[in-house]
């Protein structure tokens, strides 16, 4: 008997409705991301790539990211990947945060 989450299921539903998980052999965002990472865009007007570990995905801070993208841009990202509309500074404190746990 499996336990669902429903955050992770949440993040796991934009994750597949992306164009990250498409598996397209031209597709540029899946291009070195390691197995176990996701490709992010982050910024308000010039994005960033950045390769962060799917673990980040069941976390409620990153999961706060997933929502805030989700009502900006719905499942059509402009970048073609998933992209994650806040400051680029904001997001590597996130990060740095959750590397941390």
């Amino acid at each position: 008997m499996a336990i669902r989450v429903p955050g992770i299921m949440h993040a796991k539903q934009i994750l597949r409705q992306s164009n990250l998980f498409v598996n397209k052999a031209s597709s540029t965002s899946s291009v070195g991301v390691p197995k176990g990472y996701v490709a992010v865009y982050v910024g308000e007007s010039e994005r960033k790539r950045f390769v962060v570990p799917i673990s980040f995905l069941s976390q409620p801070l990153f999961q706060e990211l997933l929502s805030k993208a989700e009502e900006e841009y719905g499942y059509n990202y402009p970048t073609g990947g998933l992209t994650i509309p806040c400051r680029e500074d904001i997001f590597i404190d996130l990060t740095s945060r959750l590397n941390g746990l």
